[in-house]
């Protein structure tokens, strides 16, 4: 039988609340301030949650009065996307901006473009062009259709985009990298904190991972993820045939860089299979008919990489589960960008993934809350297959 915690339809339509709310928050790295302020109010809107910030600006949610002695599990998600960052007012209609994270130079020919200024005041215009300038981040200018009288170096530009919208049971909105991520560790941690404790489950939210990881390599340097614990790093990951949108939250066992922890992954895995009731895809005995309608998927999303490779690399075990993404970093028709074969100019897209997929991932959020095994090892399945079957091997063993 299926091992899930019960989420009713009220805290179920938050959480979508939650998930059209922070993704359409103007954020770039280094600029994540307005996301930090919602979800300071967010937790200043419940009682019991201790809240502390490292000198990095990365954000540790907790829960007050832990009992001492508890596993401690960490689920982390970082607050920037891909976006531009003022750099220079050259003129009252145009600015000076830098892109900061992994866009293809092709999206970028006469983009339009949305900059706010610091009370969220904003104005359109459209990139007119590369700006020569040193730095490790590409400078572009562009032209406003209004005077920014008001704008000044630091403030933040995005892709001027349509409203968050559910099309087709997919949440389209404009930043779903990471922060629909965010959305689901809110969601999952909130509903943990109506059950009494059985894990020390925090939260790490995180800078600046668009252009190098710098927030999870800083949380590192300082210490502010106890060693011993053990952490779920969350993500967007681009979707793929093999890993396609609707079919799950992805138990995500290595990125393009590095492989995750087996055992902590591997545990995260048995802990999907007793949600769904099931496994991730029907082996070769078995119908797909016959799998449970709780999705989840196990696979090694190598198109990017993610926290979970700093966090490994630092000694701490770690894995990821992220969600399925299409218009990955708002690069729409991407793959046929990619192949040279498209047919129309490639154009900026607002980010999609399944709502079945986020609220699954709030479910195994949940379930990995309650309770994660210590050690995902398969020890005691290997004895039970040795002790039922060794006869076949002769008499002698």
């Amino acid at each position: 039988m299926p091992d899930r915690t019960p989420i009713d339809p009220v805290a179920r339509a938050a959480h979508l609340d939650w998930l059209r709310d922070l993704t359409q928050i103007p954020t770039a790295a280094g600029r994540e301030d307005r996301v930090i302020r919602w979800i300071k109010a967010w937790a200043a809107a419940r009682t019991g949650i201790m809240l502390a910030e490292d000198q990095a600006g990365n954000l540790t949610l907790g829960r007050a009065n832990t009992p001492s002695g508890l596993p401690v599990v960490y689920y982390t998600a970082h607050l920037d996307h891909p976006a531009f960052v003022v750099e220079r007012v050259v003129a009252p209609t145009v600015v000076e901006l830098s892109f900061r994270g992994g866009v293809m130079s092709d999206y970028f020919t006469n983009a339009r473009v949305r900059v706010f200024d610091h009370d969220d005041g904003w104005y359109t215009g459209t990139l007119t062009g590369k700006a020569d300038a040193p730095g490790p981040f590409t400078h572009y200018t562009a032209e406003l259709e209004r005077v920014g009288k008001s704008l000044r170096v630091g403030d933040v530009g995005v892709w001027d985009l349509p409203p968050a919208g559910i099309v087709d049971g997919c949440m389209h909105t404009h930043a779903c990298d990471d922060l629909a991520a965010a959305a689901a560790a809110l969601a999952a941690f909130d509903v943990l904190l109506t059950r009494p404790p059985t894990q020390d489950v925090r939260l790490l939210l995180t800078r600046a991972e668009e252009v190098g990881f710098l927030g999870a390599i800083a949380a590192v340097r300082l210490g502010t993820v106890p060693k011993g614990a053990r952490i779920l790093a969350l993500e967007n990951s681009r979707s793929f045939p093999d890993s396609p949108i609707g079919g799950g939250p992805i138990v995500r066992v290595g990125d393009r860089i590095s492989i995750f922890s087996p055992r902590l992954t591997d545990a995260v895995a048995k802990r999907a299979e007793q949600i769904a009731g099931g496994p991730a895809q029907a082996t070769a005995q078995q119908k797909n008919s016959g799998l449970p309608s709780w999705k989840w998927q196990r696979k090694l999303m190598a198109g990017g990489a993610c926290e979970a490779s700093v966090f490994c690399e630092a000694g701490y075990e770690c894995t990821c589960v992220c969600l399925p993404l299409g218009n990955y970093h708002n690069m729409g028709d991407l793959a046929a960008v990619q192949a040279g074969t498209n047919t129309k100019p490639a154009t900026i897209e607002r980010e999609f993934i399944a709502v079945a997929d986020y609220e699954g991932l709030v479910d195994l959020l949940v379930g990995c809350g309650v309770a994660l095994p210590a050690s995902g090892g398969n020890a005691a399945l290997f004895e039970k297959l040795y002790t039922e079957k060794r006869f076949v091997l002769g008499s002698n063993l």
